[in-house]
This record gives C-alpha cells, structure tokens and sequence, in this order.
C-alpha cells in the first residue's frame, strides 16, 4: 500500500514510520523537518492511505502563537483535505478537543474534524508516552527527575506510544469514519504518579486553559479487540535511572 505519513520525522510519526515500513507498506514520509510545509509543499500522486499526524501540538504554547496553530492545523489539513478527497484519511486529533474553548491547540484540533471529507477518522489521543517524547512532557520530566510543578487537580490517560502505534493498525483495516478516542481507559491523577515514585514538586492548581479531565471514551477501541500492552508505573519503573 502507498501511505502518505506526514510528521513522519515527530514523535509519534517516527515510530510509525518503522513499523509501517516493517510491515512492507511503502510510506512517502512528509514532514516540516525534511521542508515539506503543508501550506504550500505540492503532495504527492498515487496515494492509496493518507495518515495525517503533521501539525503543531502543545496547550501552552498555543496561548502564544495561535494564528500559527490555527494555519498550520487547520488551514493545512483544509489543504490536505482537499487535495485527497477521494482518498481514505486517518488524521491525529486531540482529547483535549472535548473542551475546545480552552486554548487554541484544542480548537484548531476541534475544528479540524468539523473539516468535510467523505471518508477520514480523527484519533482523539490523550496524553502519549515513550522514546522520542517531547522533553516537557510529565513522563519525561519524571524519569529526568526535573519535575518541578504538577497540578493536583489533573487527571488523565497516558497510552505508551506503541499502544497507539497498534491501534492505528487495526483502525487501518477498519471503515471507520467519524472520531475515536485513543486512550487505555487507566485514570492516572497526576499527583499519585509524583506520590509512588517518591517526587518532590510544588503543588498547583491547573487553570483554566487546560482541561482538567483529560480522559476519553474508549468503548470504540475496546470494540475493536485491541488491548493495551505497556503499564505507565512499570515503564517508569523500568527506565527512571536510564534517562
């Protein structure tokens, strides 16, 4: 199959990207990073799948450059969209997408899917984890031991990266069309992670730009016989003093 990847060269699109190839696909990977830019790079012909995961991502950041974040995420995909609107498309959203209202990260990923096209999934994917995570991330910061803060009032799923990874393909095979939360259904409050692992950090009250419950509805994945693999206290267990 020719899979059009982009954000082949991020996070969760390097994994991807590897285990896609692994699998005989030939990928065309499309990425910021190689000087592909999704508001004015030409796409390529020929595509049977389009996995979209290009796009800016983080709350806060957002708060500063949201005209940025609504180009890149929107107006981009709008182009993308258009440009493969015959073809099947599985692009990333985001959990935090249920309360859009919150920062413009959220709504540039809430309205990415009220974006038409005849045959394309969102991924509502809570909080990823694994090698190759952004270094401001919580699982990060805490096998660096370099957490410095954590609001006492946030809950939220952390899926390791390889869960996401099988998730899209079983999702690959499936006529889905609409949006699917991707999350392992665990509940995690963030300061019982900090508690076990024996953390100091100053205690805060999360604002009012992020959600505060950032889980997801999982009855979809679950229908689909996929199962998480990767338990978050057992990974940092296993590498809090290899980082």
């Amino acid at each position: 199959m020719n899979i059009l990847l982009t954000g082949h060269e991020g996070f969760i699109g390097s994994h991807l990207y590897n285990f896609l190839t692994s699998k005989n696909h030939n990928v065309i990977g499309f990425d910021l990073k190689s000087g592909n830019n999704l508001l004015s790079s030409e796409f390529p012909e020929n595509i049977d799948l389009v996995i979209h995961l290009a796009g800016l991502s983080g709350v806060r950041d957002s708060l500063n450059r949201p005209t940025e974040y609504w180009k890149t995420n929107v107006i981009g995909s709008q182009r993308l969209f258009d440009y493969y609107k015959n073809t099947r498309i599985i692009y990333a959203s985001s959990s935090t997408a249920y309360e859009p209202w919150k920062n413009p990260y959220a709504m540039s990923k809430y309205s990415v899917e009220q974006l038409r096209h005849k045959n394309n999934i969102g991924l509502r994917f809570t909080t990823v984890y694994g090698p190759g995570a952004r270094d401001n991330m919580l699982v990060p910061l805490i096998l660096k031991n370099k957490v410095h803060y954590l609001n006492v009032n946030h809950i939220r799923y952390f899926i390791h990266v390889d869960d996401v990874i099988s998730a899209i393909d079983i999702i690959m095979s499936k006529p889905l069309t609409g949006v699917i939360d991707i999350g392992t259904g665990v509940s995690n409050r963030l300061v019982d992670i900090a508690d076990y692992f024996k953390i100091d950090y100053l205690k805060m009250i999360g604002d009012e730009t992020e959600r505060l419950d950032n889980t997801a509805d999982t009855t979809i994945l679950n229908s689909l016989n996929w199962i998480t693999k990767v338990n978050l206290y057992q990974y940092i267990e296993e590498n809090k003093n290899v980082n």
